[in-house]
């Protein structure tokens, strides 16, 4: 267990310190309102930490605070490290992006697509062509989350038990088979949509690396880098720094305890798509491996090209997720001029984003309100991290790339 410390004056580094006290206060005027419980930020340039703060509670009830080794769920932020994962089988020539992943998981074979009808009486076709293994890294796959309630296929995933992503019960083989078992929203390749393809592409690295997922993400990227605080369960000894969890009241006004993953004892189900838990420093050093180009501390992990390919828009005609999603979700603001990468989201056309953002800027978030970014225009590194899984859009995201712009000076 190591925390994250602040290295250097935020002054020394090009940024604002007055500008980044403002950003401080914004979102502790949100905890004494009771819509965050705490919070850390953290802000780094040129790889040295010049901003980190800690405010509020990590337990609202224990009166326990948020302090630098507070552990975190971090959900979806767990989908960029799944795709390191699997782009190291890539470097060694075990796996393509090109590959048909039924190649590897016989269930996807024939796969069908939607094409009419409702959740009772839906019309399928054969795909045009497979699913491939460059498909689940972008969500271009087909496949979906049962709780959009947007498309009668979530409906489908709903039927199967798959409301939140699993079975309960079920481990990841078997989750990922019964995915492949239910149609498509559409043609691989051909659309943008959030989804399961996370978990798909963890089951994947299982079967080609011959490692249950937990055990090769700790082999390949955990323990190399010193990420001592990250994984698919805690400990005994990490129990007392984890973060409770929250969710917004239903009038929206305040916050309350809502359950969260199960992570005391190796969990069934191994999720790729959100299933790790993880401390600041931790972030804070795998956004540095990115930024670094594969490489910390005389460690590589990816080839400086694999980060560049991982981290540039792979959507077709350099489309952006606002123009090439498939849901009316997708058609709000936060999706202009963003595009999307193998795992991560990358800033296409800074001039059309809802905040100020480099051009090439790329992270990801997670559904309990953290995010982590890296602005190599900027040389920039940014990670947010609280516990509340929001009832609807929020402005933490947006507020944080603005307060953040704020503060640069160079």
């Amino acid at each position: 267990m190591t925390p994250l410390r602040q290295e250097i004056d935020a002054d020394a580094t090009g940024l604002d310190a007055d500008a980044l006290d403002r950003l401080d206060g914004h979102f502790a005027r949100q905890v004494d309102e009771g819509r965050l419980p705490g919070f850390l930020v953290a802000v780094a340039r040129g790889g040295r930490v010049a901003h980190l703060t800690v405010h509020g509670m990590r337990d609202v009830a224990a009166g326990l605070p948020v302090t630098a080794d507070t552990l975190w769920r971090i959900y979806s932020m767990t989908k960029p490290v799944t795709s390191v994962a699997a782009l190291t089988l890539v470097e060694e020539g075990r796996l393509s992006l090109d590959d048909p992943v039924e190649r590897y998981l016989p269930a996807f074979a024939g796969p069908r697509v939607y094409v009419e009808g409702t959740a009772d009486d839906v019309v399928t076709r054969p795909a045009s062509g497979p699913v491939l293994v460059r498909h689940l890294m972008t969500h271009t796959a087909g496949l979906t989350f049962g709780f959009y309630h947007a498309h009668p296929v979530d409906a489908l995933y709903r039927a199967a038990g798959l409301e939140s992503s699993t079975r309960p019960g079920a481990d990841l083989a078997e989750t990922v088979d019964l995915y492949a078992s239910l149609p498509l929203q559409f043609e691989p390749g051909t659309r943008w949509n959030y989804s399961v393809a996370s978990n798909v592409l963890g089951r994947l690295v299982e079967v080609v690396s011959g490692r249950p997922l937990d055990v090769f993400c700790g082999e390949r990227i955990f323990r190399p880098l010193g990420m001592t605080d990250t994984g698919f369960e805690v400990t005994d000894e990490q129990a007392g720094r984890l973060a409770e969890l929250y969710g917004e009241t239903d009038d929206g006004g305040g916050i309350a305890p809502v359950p969260g993953l199960p992570l005391r004892g190796r969990p069934r189900f191994l999720s790729g798509s959100g299933g790790l838990v993880s401390s600041a420093y931790d972030v804070h050093r795998f956004a540095e491996l990115l930024r670094r180009r594969g490489e910390l501390d005389g460690v590589r992990v990816l080839a400086p090209a694999t980060v560049d390919l991982m981290t540039r828009n792979h959507l077709p005609g350099d489309a952006d997720l606002r123009s090439f999603g498939s849901r009316p979700a997708h058609d709000r603001p936060g999706n202009d001029g963003v595009g999307f990468g193998l795992g991560v989201s990358v800033v296409i056309d800074p001039s059309r984003t809802e905040a100020p953002s480099g051009l090439g800027t790329y992270g990801w978030s997670g559904v309990a309100t953290t995010t982590f970014w890296v602005d190599p225009e900027h040389d920039l590194t940014v990670q947010f991290l609280t516990q509340v899984r929001p009832k609807s859009s929020h402005t933490v995201y947006p507020d944080l790339k603005r307060l953040v712009a704020a503060a640069l000076t160079d």
